[in-house]
């Protein structure tokens, strides 16, 4: 389920990571294998809270009704939102149960019960939930009333304090899991029943999966393998500055970047000039984005030149593309 791009990202928090710990590359590796268990872990915590938000309300109307005088909407409530059908269904799930039990990760405790109940608190008050009583009981319209409500879910700040802390890794990848998330359950049909598979976000079952994990694998292993050979590359390619100059994110984008030219013959020059060229917004300087462009461009007519890009099937591209470049000199500081 995670893109390549994110897949990308996670390679570059785990080549810096490295650097920074000067750690050996099988550590690395066994570490970004860890980090990407630890997403599963995010993301069945975030799927299992709207499983548990249906638990508190169901908690929450008991409650109503054994109060001494109870008003008339207590004494009888309306259960739809705790028993919503699409909720409900994955509540049955074997599936989710499993990464539920597997992973170790719950909402038991009164800290979290207490943010619950706050967000059922705030949902019960909305437009939106008036209309959805008021609408006609549905998968469908269960299930879309069950997206809002993770939605809301996922933006409550009580939640998300006690969600994000539980790993230093979350808090970065705590928004991307929840759209993962979002999508994969508004994916889920009518047809969805206990043994349905709920995927995991890195889900070994699932070819495309492994496939995606293996390319992130195999460009962590070849960037850390080529450090030194790519700062000779790179320090060749400057004019006028120097190398120490240059942002660290630079540097392990450009690494990443040679890995992904040389040993990925699938994949076109121009996807990698522009994957590495949007990471350099996300995670490094202003101007990173001109030098990378710059830099990288210089580097395809170089490894083509010394025979070291071979590209096959889809990563093939007409070689003209690559003439009369107008290329920045200036790097990012």
């Amino acid at each position: 389920m995670l893109s390549r791009h994110y897949l990308r990202s996670k390679v570059l928090q785990a080549v810096y990571a490295a650097q920074a710990d000067s750690v050996d590359i099988t550590i690395a590796e066994r570490n970004f294998a860890h980090n990407i268990d630890r997403l599963n872990d995010l993301g069945t915590l975030q799927v299992a809270a709207l499983v548990h938000f249906a638990e508190v309300a169901n908690q929450i109307m008991d409650e109503g009704q054994h109060k001494f005088l109870p008003t008339e909407e207590e004494r009888n409530p309306n259960r739809r939102l705790a028993n919503n059908l699409f909720v409900r269904r994955l509540a049955d799930n074997y599936d989710l149960r499993r990464h539920m039990e597997e992973s170790n990760v719950n909402w038991g405790g009164v800290e979290y019960d207490e943010a619950f109940r706050q967000a059922y608190t705030a949902i019960v008050k909305l437009d939106e939930y008036k209309n959805y009583l008021a609408s006609e009981q549905t998968f469908k319209n269960d299930q879309l009333f069950a997206l809002k409500v993770f939605k809301f879910l996922m933006n409550h700040e009580a939640l998300c304090e006690l969600i994000q802390p539980q790993s230093l890794l979350w808090e970065d990848d705590y928004d991307q899991i929840a759209q993962y998330n979002f999508m994969m359950l508004k994916a889920l049909n009518e047809n969805m029943d206990e043994a349905t598979l709920i995927p995991l976000m890195h889900d070994e079952r699932i070819e495309k999966d492994v496939d995606a994990y293996e390319f992130a694998r195999h460009l962590l292993l070849v960037t850390m393998r080529h450090r030194d050979e790519v700062e000779a590359l790179i320090r060749k390619n400057l004019r006028g500055w120097e190398y120490d100059r240059i942002a660290l994110m630079d540097v392990l984008l450009l690494n990443m970047a040679v890995a992904e030219l040389t040993d990925f013959p699938s994949i076109p020059e121009g996807v990698t000039v522009d994957e590495y060229i949007e990471l350099s917004k996300e995670f490094s300087t202003e101007r990173s984005r001109l030098f990378i462009n710059g830099i990288i461009d210089k580097f395809i007519i170089e490894l083509r030149s010394a025979g070291r890009i071979n590209k096959s099937g889809r990563g093939l591209i007409d070689p003209s593309l690559l003439e009369d470049l107008d290329l920045p000199q200036t790097p990012s500081e």
